[in-house]
């Protein structure tokens, strides 16, 4: 039951992806500022970073989850990055379903304990396997579901400009970075990752 009062919600996210993947023109003119500082996009790291990574995932994608925790570390290492998630749910309803469920518990404060239980996950999920890992990581769904329904907009909002963003800088896939200029599809590893926030510190 509370998985279907989450994904109702996806309607709504499914058909404004389609909408915005028709409004590319729109879209390639991205500011930085639209880009590095979405006032609904939740962070990690120091939020006043001399450099902001922005890193576009989705929970499904196996690539992420592997690269999470060097990209943790590296942030957390520096001090002075500011690292913006960017959920981009591409495989499917469960992604969505796994979006809606961490941003819902985003506006509950329990941001970094639902992401990183998810990033944790293997492979493939189903709607049972997000809830019982969120659950498992003590958390709600009852809370979560009233919180996603509370903040729809929000929700929706958020991942229509992420959608648009992603495919503005054509983007194939997850993971994919935005740091300073400089756009970096697919993973990027400890060195390479360093390496990229030296670059946007030297501008």
């Amino acid at each position: 039951m509370m998985k279907r009062r989450i994904i109702l919600t996806s309607g709504l996210a499914l058909g404004t992806f389609a909408v915005f993947g028709r409004r590319l023109a729109f879209g390639q003119q991205l500011t930085k500022d639209e880009v590095f500082n979405d006032k609904d996009a939740p962070f990690l790291g120091n939020p006043k970073g001399d450099v902001t990574v922005v890193e576009f995932f989705d929970y499904q994608c196996p690539y992420c989850k592997k690269a999470h925790p060097t990209v943790k570390k590296v942030i957390e290492r520096d001090g002075n990055v500011k690292l913006v998630m960017k959920d981009w749910p591409i495989f499917g309803d469960a992604s969505i379903f796994a979006a809606q469920a961490v941003l819902g518990a985003a506006q509950i404060g329990k941001y970094e304990i639902a992401m990183g239980a998810l990033m944790k996950t293997k492979g493939k999920l189903t709607h049972d396997d997000i809830e019982s890992t969120l659950t498992g990581a003590g958390l709600s769904m009852d809370e979560i579901a009233v919180a996603v329904n509370q903040h729809v907009e929000k929700i929706s909002g958020l991942l229509d400009r992420n959608y648009a963003q992603a495919t503005a800088f054509n983007f194939a896939g997850t993971p994919a970075y935005v740091i300073g200029s400089s756009l970096y599809p697919g993973v990027l590893d400890e060195k390479g990752l360093v390496d990229a926030i030296a670059r946007a510190r030297r501008g």
